[in-house]
C-alpha cells in the first residue's frame, strides 16, 4: 500500500516515515501543503495521512477541501496537535475519514490506517480468504491449509494488492504504484520476480497473467 505523509516537522515526519517503512507501507512524505496537493493529483496514492499546521500558502484543511472538491475519495487521516472539538469536526466535515491528536503511537497509527483502507474496500474483517488461503492484514500473517507461509515485505504487500481487488485485473503500473515510494525505480524484472516467489510458495495456478494486460487472482 502507498501512502502518501503531510508532515512539516522533520524528526516527526522521518519517524514516521521509517515506522510505516518498516510495516511494509510505501511511503512518500510531503513537507508542505503545495507539494501535497500536487502529488495528490497524480492519485497515485492509497491513503492520505494528513497534518494541518504545514508552512506556506496551503493548509491541510486546504488540501483537504481540494482533494475532496476534486472528486477524490482516496482515505485521508488527519494526524495534528490541534485538539479543539471545533477543529475535529471542521476536519471531519470537511471529508476527513479520520482524525488523531498528536503524539501518536505508531502501532494505533497502523490500525486506523488498516482499519480505513478495508472500510474503503467495503470489508468488515481483517481476514482476505481465498480457498485454503488466509491473508490477516492486522498480524501480517499468510497461511496456506492452516500452515504459515514466510513472505517478504514486497511478496506480502502484492499478495493483500491482488487479494483486496480478486477477480480484478491489475496493470503493472498499478501494482508498482502501490509497491514503490515516488521515485524509487524497481528493476525492470521486479514484479515479475515477486509474483514468481508467490507462485512458488502458493501454487502456480494462484496469480492468472494476462500478457499485455497485467495480474489478478480469480475467484
Amino acid at each position: 500500500m502507498r501512502i502518501l505523509l503531510v508532515e512539516d516537522d522533520p524528526e516527526l515526519g522521518d519517524g514516521l516515515t521509517v515506522g510505516l517503512r518498516q510495516q511494509g507501507f510505501a511511503v512518500d512524505w510531503c513537507h508542505d501543503g503545495l507539494s501535497a496537493d500536487h502529488a495528490m493529483r497524480d492519485d497515485a496514492c492509497d491513503l492520505v495521512v494528513l497534518d494541518l499546521g504545514l508552512p506556506g500558502r496551503l493548509s491541510g484543511m486546504d488540501v483537504l477541501l481540494r482533494a475532496r472538491a476534486r472528486g477524490q475519495s482516496v482515505p485521508i487521516l488527519i494526524l495534528t496537535a490541534r485538539d479543539a472539538t471545533e477543529d475535529k469536526v471542521a476536519g471531519l466535515d470537511g471529508g476527513a475519514d479520520d482524525y488523531l491528536v498528536k503524539p501518536i503511537d505508531l502501532d494505533e497509527l497502523s490500525a486506523r490506517i488498516r482499519a480505513l483502507t478495508r472500510r474503503h474496500a467495503g470489508r468488515s474483517t481483517p481476514l482476505l480468504v481465498r480457498g485454503k488461503l488466509q491473508l490477516d492484514v492486522a498480524a501480517h500473517r499468510v497461511t496456506l491449509d492452516g500452515s504459515p507461509v514466510d513472505l517478504s515485505v514486497r511478496e506480502f504487500s502484492l499478495l493483500h494488492m491482488l487479494l483486496e481487488n480478486t477477480d480484478r485485473v491489475l496493470t503493472r503500473q498499478q501494482l508498482e504504484q502501490s509497491l514503490y515510494r515516488g521515485g524509487e525505480e524497481p528493476e525492470s524484472n521486479a514484479l515479475e520476480v515477486h509474483i514468481h516467489h508467490l507462485r512458488k510458495k502458493l501454487g502456480s495456478d494462484l496469480i492468472r497473467t494476462l500478457r499485455g494486460v497485467g495480474y489478478t487472482i480469480p475467484r
